[in-house]
């Protein structure tokens, strides 16, 4: 099971895939944000059919779900929510909201430990982040927890 893990942001898009098995997760790229949403669909779409067409395929999409630490709405939350929608209705593999919270951190303090300069670390850091995303999902699939579902409107 090969799963797509999204990390979306205003200026860069991180992208991060795991191996067939589904058991591990690496950062993959950056693409740009392309300005409107809907021209984020359209790269994504791009991105989803070249790796639906590959060997390994491609059985999932998980999109990161951002909020505050205290699980509120932040500026970003419900631009997500419009995309998770708009990719449900065009694709035709699954797409799941998972949790970011602390992502960003996590992916950095990762980072940092192996590249010292944060000028080269700060390229790199959309696709590390949209890795631990992805890592997070499957690792609670490994665990039969659920900590993601799809998004229905409700909070997650």
């Amino acid at each position: 099971m090969r799963a797509l893990g999204i990390d979306y942001g205003k200026r860069r898009i991180g992208l991060a895939l795991s191996d067939a098995t589904g058991l591990l997760a690496r950062p993959w790229k950056a693409i740009a944000h392309g300005g409107t949403l809907r021209q984020v669909v359209q790269s994504l779409r791009a991105e989803i059919t070249i790796l639906q067409r590959e060997d390994d395929g491609l059985n999932a999409i998980v999109l990161g779900f951002p909020r505050r630490l205290d699980g509120a709405p932040n500026a970003l939350t419900e631009e997500v929510q419009k995309l998770h929608t708009i990719l449900v209705n065009e694709v035709t593999i699954p797409v799941v909201l998972q949790d970011e919270r602390l992502s960003s951190y996590e992916a950095e303090s990762s980072l940092a430990q192996r590249v010292k300069d944060w000028r080269k670390r700060k390229p790199l850091l959309d696709a590390a982040s949209a890795a631990v995303i992805l890592q997070d999902y499957l690792d609670g699939l490994g665990r039969g927890v659920s900590t993601h579902e799809q998004h229905d409107g409700e909070d997650l």
